[in-house]
């Protein structure tokens, strides 16, 4: 069982740079074809900072701290055992390329199922720019399968 004691921790705070050209790869990936996620000078003329960060690209980002799998180290999760659960976002202000991000994580909860077979860690991520200002606020559900 994991230790709910975990329930609060916070992983240390990161930053991640937010690359055009990896903006670019991620619209492409994803089918994306409007002019203003792929030229920044359409991004520009649409209104836009700059290449806008594709909504699902801040989960891409978190995944760029020093170390991704510190939150399966700390609750000592096998990563063979992890199924991803759940995913939310709620959405403050536009990134775009240029910026700079931190990602701020804590585990909001810890919770089992079926007598403990299955057990839940929800990761609740807040995302500021270098500005300060709040981008958005993640939340991700990792189900954890004993037995």
């Amino acid at each position: 069982m994991l230790d709910k004691g975990f329930i609060g921790h916070r992983l240390a705070p990161f930053t991640v740079p937010v690359e055009a050209s990896r903006l670019r790869l991620f619209a492409k990936a994803i089918g994306e074809t409007r002019p203003e996620y792929l030229d920044e000078a359409a991004a520009r003329a649409a209104g836009f900072a700059g290449l806008p960060v594709p909504p699902t690209f801040l989960f891409c980002l978190e995944m760029d701290a020093p170390d991704p799998g510190a939150l399966r180290t700390l609750l000592g999760i096998d990563i063979a055992r992890i199924l991803h659960g759940e995913q939310r976002f709620r959405y403050h202000a536009m990134a775009h390329a240029g910026d700079t991000l931190t990602f701020e994580q804590r585990i909001a909860d810890i919770y089992d199922k079926k007598g403990g077979a299955l057990e839940f860690v929800v990761r609740e991520t807040r995302v500021t720019n270098h500005r300060g200002e709040p981008v958005a606020e993640l939340d991700c559900v990792t189900v954890v399968r004993n037995g």
